[in-house]
């Protein structure tokens, strides 16, 4: 695929930032990624404004590290630019033992608050997997846009009651401890049927030819 050549219009400076970790400043981490992103891809924010459906003044504020992402916005990044959402909020990957402390996790909000996701991994372009915990607040649906081609999707209800639509699929109704794999490249939702929060687990998993 053909990128366009970056004009200096809404041009991003010419920096390749250092991976941040998990103790640094989170909007900061997630603007430095998506100027990097940016970069690689050959781009500028008017070119991912136009993709995204996102404005110019969000993406500047973005990479400023001024603007706290919500989940329905990163979505639509990592949709644009075909890389998985990790790629903006997670730490690098280090090798050896890595201890993901409940003090300094990552948690990242819907616009309404009410769906939380927790990241549960060091991300590495290479493993191409993803691990989450989400949260959904009782009786609220949470509708999920098709993400990057090839995507799979396997969950597991720890608490909760849970329809799960996927596509022009029948609904699926999971209890506590049930399972499923589908495929996320469709638009999908998860609604709470249930008068308290649900807890899910989440991995994601992406073909080898995703860009990170």
């Amino acid at each position: 695929m053909n990128q366009p050549s970056p004009s200096s219009k809404s041009a991003i400076p010419r920096t390749v930032p250092k991976a941040a970790h998990w103790g640094s400043d989170f909007n900061a981490d997630i603007g430095q990624r998506l100027r990097a992103l940016i970069q690689r891809q050959g781009r500028t924010l008017q070119d991912l404004a136009a993709i995204s459906g996102l404005s110019e003044k969000t993406l500047n504020g973005l990479t400023a590290g001024k603007i706290t992402p919500t989940i329905n916005l990163l979505w639509k990044l990592a949709n644009a630019l075909g890389v998985p959402v990790g790629s903006f909020i997670s730490a690098r990957y280090r090798p050896g033992m890595y201890v993901l402390r409940q003090a300094d996790r990552k948690v990242i909000t819907s616009n309404d608050k009410q769906f939380t996701s927790r990241i549960l991994f060091p991300y590495d372009a290479k493993r191409l997997v993803e691990f989450y915990e989400l949260t959904i607040a009782p009786r609220h649906a949470v509708n999920s846009e098709a993400h990057v081609p090839g995507t799979l999707e396997s969950l597991i209800v720890v608490r909760g009651q849970i329809a799960l639509t996927v596509g022009k699929e029948p609904k699926q109704n999971l209890r506590e401890g049930d399972a499923m794999v589908f495929e996320g490249d469709v638009p999908h939702k998860y609604h709470n049927r249930g008068s308290s929060e649900a807890l899910l687990y989440l991995v994601m998993s992406y073909l080898n030819d995703i860009e990170g």
